[in-house]
Parts: structure tokens; sequence; C-alpha cells
């Protein structure tokens, strides 16, 4: 199975469902300082990375990163973490809530760049969550999921030519947990406006117009046409400049907070090695996978300035590095496989559009070169960093997010931290089995009928999802079915 047949993309690519095992309630949080337990964090969120870039994930990559293999040598590296959907909007909702995104019809969509926010005022983000343990906050990068912009006419539609460029945003991710923000408000380098906002203002005024501008890497892979586009774009923009620019700004922060005796919180979304495949100079042709793979050594150089500077500030010790990425990666056409042995890309609902490398080092909690086989998503980030800064989660919080810290201490358990995984686009995973299914209908008219089963595989055995299982065992497609329904009812997984 492909692409999803007859459904539309936002539709056809997300929902990642999870069952998973049960969160600790702990003593309440100290609000100041950083007691010797409670780590320093940043989340490296790249996007469109696939198992197939990193070269301790896949040995035949055509692709070297070393500072991103050092970070696996030194940490934990897990075989089987899924992003919360296999493109970007809903996985940024996700793993910043703790909620799987298909809970709402809102947060299933690609954000463009003037989108409203997905993230419910009322809504807790990971940043809500390290604010209240005295954190200083910053989300830096690529956002994608929605920002209110100041429009001329409030009551025309919220569309580009209505945008009052000048004036300051309504709601920022600093209305959303974070002390600072500085970023692009939607796809970095190919939704409008190509331009940087700092805190509530927009940077780089006035801005141009760019007509026809072509996209490296975005074109229709059956005629190979390339996509052109309108967009409107800072007068000094530099797209091969964004995620350097990112990344600076990420260690000023820390820098800042550092001299300021704070821990922080860092959430950076690289926008690499995302269309448009226009890389830095001074990474061009150092892969041997194109312009493409020479924008993973640009993800590789922007993680080893953050594991040197964390390292030159002397906090590596108590600093939890978290490298992943918003699901799988895009098709190469240079030889290089993108996503390893794995089938499907970004979109599909087999393994290689939402099973991504997924790493955690700290070094005075996990113990270097290790692996971990857990079936995990970014999702549960929540709950397990709740949980590293014995944090209770309220009722509402992080509804669907569930533990793996013990899994990082290398504490022994009774049990998975989930058997279960249900993805949008759709499928369930239970154990080392996963069914698939097509949607007969649209999501918002589609009922228990419209669901049809395709196919069933054991990834155990198959992980290349090539042998369907369907018709030697109905028992497993029976019970997956009931697994699909029974968490699709309820309004949460998260035991309390």
């Amino acid at each position: 199975m492909g692409n999803f047949k007859g459904l539309n993309y936002s539709v056809a690519l997300g929902m990642v469902f999870m069952i998973t095992a049960s969160c600790q309630t702990k003593k309440a949080p100290e609000t100041s300082g950083l007691a010797p337990n409670k780590p320093n964090v940043i989340i490296i969120y790249t996007d469109d990375l696939g198992y197939g870039d990193v070269s301790s994930y896949y040995a035949e990559s055509k692709i070297n990163t070393p500072h991103i293999d050092q970070l696996a040598a030194e940490g934990m590296k897990f075989t089987d973490a899924h992003s919360p959907a296999s493109y970007c909007t809903p996985s940024r909702y996700s793993i910043l809530t703790g909620n799987y995104c298909w809970r709402s019809t809102n947060t299933v969509d690609l954000q463009e760049g003037y989108g409203a926010p997905i993230i419910a005022k009322d809504e807790n983000t990971l940043g809500n969550l390290f604010q209240d343990n005295g954190y200083k906050t910053a989300a830096i990068g690529k956002w994608h999921v929605g920002m209110d912009w100041t429009f001329k006419d409030p009551n025309a539609e919220p569309e580009e030519s209505n945008v009052d460029f000048e004036a300051p945003l309504i709601s920022t991710p600093m209305d959303q947990g974070f002390d600072y923000f500085f970023g692009t408000s939607g796809c970095t380098s190919d939704d409008s406006p190509f331009a940087f906002i700092d805190r509530n203002k927009l940077q780089g005024w006035p801005l141009k117009a760019l007509k026809d501008i072509n996209v490296p890497g975005d074109f229709n892979w059956q005629t190979k046409e390339t996509h052109y586009k309108d967009v409107l774009a800072a007068h000094d923009w530099e797209h091969e400049k964004a995620d350097t620019t990112f990344t600076n700004r990420a260690i000023q922060f820390m820098k800042r907070t550092v001299a300021q005796d704070k821990p922080f919180f860092v959430y950076l979304p690289l926008s690499l090695p995302h269309i448009p495949w226009s890389p830095a100079e001074f990474v061009k042709g150092k892969s041997d996978a194109g312009p493409r793979g020479d924008l993973v050594v640009l993800t590789d150089y922007c993680v080893g300035q953050i594991t040197k500077t964390i390292k030159e500030l002397g906090v590596e010790d108590n600093t939890m590095v978290i490298f992943t990425s918003d699901n799988g990666p895009r098709e190469s056409f240079d030889g290089h496989r993108s996503a390893g042995n794995l089938k499907g890309y970004k979109g599909w609902i087999e393994e290689g559009g939402h099973r991504v490398p997924f790493i955690v080092k700290w070094p005075s909690k996990i113990r270097s070169g290790s692996t971990s086989h857990e079936l995990i998503s970014q999702v549960d980030l929540y709950a397990t960093l709740a949980s590293v800064l014995e944090s209770p989660l309220g009722d509402d919080d992080a509804p669907d997010s569930f533990d793996f810290a013990p899994v990082l201490y290398g504490e022994q358990s009774n049990g998975p931290v989930r058997d279960s995984y249900i993805h949008l686009g759709y499928a369930t995973r239970k154990g080392d089995w996963k069914l698939i299914f097509d949607l007969e209908e649209s999501i918002e008219e589609a009922t228990e009928e419209h669901f049809v089963p395709t196919a069933l595989y054991n990834l155990a055995d198959d992980l290349a999802e090539t042998n369907n299982l369907m018709n030697q065992h109905p028992e497993i497609v029976q019970e997956l079915s009931k697994l699909f329904w029974d968490v699709n009812r309820k309004g949460s997984t998260r035991p309390k």
C-alpha cells in the first residue's frame, strides 16, 4: 500500500494513537532554581529526516552524520520511536501538548503561514510545564501550529492581502508557555511570508514579492515537474541561512540563561532537511546524496554547534538533549535510501512515514551507548519530562502521553511502556502486529463501516511490510480493529 487512495492529503497522513503504560504521580515540583536531578532540556526537532539519513541508524547511508552519531554514542538510541503523524503540523501539535492530533479536526490539517493557532488557549504545552517548574523557556525555529496575525479588516478573510505586517502579532508561542520566540509562523522556507518573527514582531520589513520562485525538491514525483510559487519575503531573506540563524539564537538563549543561573528548556524545530533543497555554501557537496543530503550534513552541523555550546557552558552532565524528526523523509532520487530499509516516506502509513531517529543524551542519568527497542511516540515526551521534573500532571494535561523515563534510567519493568499504537492514515499497532485500514469516505462523514482493513504485517519478521497476513490471521484483524475503535472513542488514553 502506497499513498492513501481516495483520501485528501491532510486526512490521509496522520492520526497516531498510542496506548501505553502509566505515568507515576510524584511530589510537587520545586518552583525556582535547578535541583540536581532536574536537567536543562533541549529538543532538536528536525523536519523530514529519515531513518536512512543518519549513519548511526543506517550503515549504508550516503550521508555522514558524525555529531548525531556522537549523540547516539553518548546517549540512548531508540529503534521503534514514532512521530505522532507522518507530516508536520499534527506532529508538532502532539509533541507540544501530549494530545493525539486527531482528537480535534483543526489539528490534522497542514497549517500555512497565516493559519490561526490550533493549540487551544486552555491547553498546556511543554513550555507551560517547564515554566511552572522555574525554567526559562524558548521556542526557536519553525512553529507551524498557527499564530494570530493582526488583520487590517478583522471581518474579512484571513488572507495575505489582509495582513497588517507592521502591527504586532496578537498571539505567538509566547502566549503558549514560552518566554522567548524567534522563528517563522509556517514552514520556514515553503510558506509565505519568508521572514523571521522576533517575539511578536515580523522582521525584515519592508517585505518584497517573489514571483514564480523555484522550490528545489518540491516537484511531482510522477511527472517530475518542478513546483513554482509566489511569496512575500523579508527584504534580506536568505533560505540558506535560516537554520544556522535558528541555531545561533538557541545558543544565545542558552548562554543568557546559564549566565543568570537559571535552568533552560529550548524547543528547537529546525526546518532541515525540508524543501527547498538549497544547502548553504559551506556544506555543498559534503554528502553523496545530492543537495538534500547536503542539508542533512547542515542538520548535523547544527547539532554539533548545540552540543559544543552545552559542553563549553559547563552544563553537559545535567543537560538532556533530545534529537528526533517530525516525520519520515521525502524520497531521494540519487540512489540514497532516505528511509533506509523501511517502506514508505513522508505521508505514508507504512513505517518509513513515521518511524524516525530518536536519541536522548543525559550523561548524569542515561548510560552512554545504550539502545532501546521500546515502542514509543513523541507524544510521550510530555509525560516523560513531567516525570523527570517530578511534576504531577493535571487530569486534563497530556491526555495521550506516557512516561518512558524508567527506560531512560535503565530500570527493569514488568512490561512494555506501551504495547499498541494507532496511526492517522490509518493503522493499528499492537506488539509486533500492524493492521492498516483504507478509508472509503471523507473523515467528516466516516463511520465504522467506512474503515476497511487492507493489510496485516508482523513487523518482527517483516519490517519492510511485504507479506500481508490478513487471510492467515483473521482473529488478529478482528482484535486490532476493535482496538482501533476502543481508542478512538476514548477521550484520553493516559491512565490517571
